[in-house]
């Protein structure tokens, strides 16, 4: 496929490198269960040795991701599953690939990991190569351990490794029903511990009762899970969150959502996928070399193809992938249309776009009344923060007024 570069937007490929295989089993995980689609029958993936990208695959698409890429700068992202499944080696080579078909690109590296297998080698060789690491970490003990089993003590060893030797990390944090109550002790937690950059995402998860696996975005139906927040549950603790954090650490402390909502309120893309118009431009590739349209849309429905057999630019231009991006603002129900808050939301991630709006149409937002309750409730500490940027001043002054 012949893509005019000026007009090609960049994409992001998250690699799994080991699959869906992780060294836990998370109770609200919706990646474990992608091995299904691979194991033989009558086997459970982790029994599967080759479970993993091979070398010739990676090969491939390190060469491919490169020469696709239409800016000076190319990250490779690392996800899992467990992505330190993979030996040190196995990045070795990665990193030696990159530098070979780099042709004088500038390329970056992150990886979002647990933290539990992390050691002293494994933080030397993270920071010597300027990995960017997020670890997976839900809040205090009782909040983490809630959905993650008893890993908090592993998680916190691994953030000190990364504090000790110097690596740079962002916590990548799980809102489900055991923590969504609580969003201060979460956020001081985060803030105790040394914290400067915070995300989070709420479970919102759904599942077929009749074969028990998750369901798509944007199809109707299914059981909700236990571990799924509620819309004004995850209302109220965006809110309670934002008036802690916009008190004293504004500049300091560097909360995802909040950056995001502040940049769609100056008229600057939000840099998060769930608040832009569009989506369709970040897609998974499973160890086998399959592209799908994103890492919550692992399903055959959305297989792109195989690298192997189509070149990554052609699944990403084309007009499966173009479709499906398109469709986060070709699917708005009328009530989003209307919303005065469209600006900054644009319905939010498909993924969770499955309830009925007023009008009865589909394709409404499952958290929308939270969200709509917190864009409200920001309103005018966010225009206050505007008017700083667009005075050339920092939006940090609000913590004086």
């Amino acid at each position: 496929m012949n893509i005019p570069r000026p007009f090609a937007r960049p994409f992001y490929v998250m690699l799994k490198p080991a699959g869906s295989r992780c060294n836990l089993s998370c109770r609200y995980c919706y990646y474990l269960e992608k091995g299904k689609y691979y194991a033989p029958e009558g086997k459970h993936h982790d029994e599967i040795d080759d479970f993993c990208i091979s070398d010739e695959l990676l090969e491939n698409f390190t060469r491919q991701y490169i020469e696709a890429q239409t800016t000076a700068e190319v990250l490779f992202t690392w996800h899992g599953g467990e992505p330190l499944l993979r030996p040190l080696d196995f990045y070795r080579r990665a990193l030696a690939l990159q530098r070979r078909y780099a042709g004088g690109r500038r390329v970056d590296n992150c990886i979002q990991t647990n933290g539990t297998l992390l050691t002293d080698e494994w933080c030397r060789f993270l920071r010597d190569n300027g990995f960017l690491v997020g670890i997976s970490i839900d809040g205090p003990r009782h909040f983490h351990e809630g959905g993650r089993g008893r890993t908090f003590d592993a998680v916190m060893r691994g953030i000190g490794l990364l504090e000790r030797h110097g690596v740079k990390w962002n916590a990548m944090a799980v809102v489900d029903s055991l923590n969504v109550a609580h969003p201060i002790e979460f956020y001081r937690f985060f803030r105790s511990i040394g914290c400067r950059f915070l995300q989070f995402t709420p479970v919102v998860e759904r599942r077929d009762p009749a074969t028990g696996m998750l369901m798509e975005g944007l199809t109707e139906g299914g059981e909700v899970t236990k571990w799924s927040v509620s819309s004004d549950q995850w209302g109220r603790f965006l809110c309670e969150m934002f008036d802690e954090w916009v008190r004293r650490d504004v500049g300091e402390m560097f909360v995802q959502i909040f950056d995001a909502t502040l940049a769609c309120w100056a008229g600057e893309p939000p840099g998060i996928c769930s608040l832009g118009p569009v989506c369709g431009h970040s897609a998974a590739m499973e160890h086998n070399g399959d592209l799908y349209s994103c890492d919550h849309f692992v399903f055959p429905s959305h297989r792109l193809g195989n690298i192997r057999e189509t070149p990554l630019t052609e699944m990403m231009y084309g007009p499966q992938q173009t479709a499906f991006g398109n469709a986060k603002r070709t699917t708005l129900p009328q009530q989003c249309r209307e919303c005065r808050w469209m600006f900054t939301c644009h319905g939010e991630c498909p993924k969770n776009r499955f309830i009925r709006d007023c009008y009865g149409n589909p394709g409404l937002n499952y958290l929308c009344d939270g969200y709509r309750r917190y864009f409200a409730h920001v309103a005018p500490a966010m225009d206050f923060m505007k008017a700083e940027l667009d005075a050339g001043r920092a939006p940090a002054n609000i913590m004086g007024r």
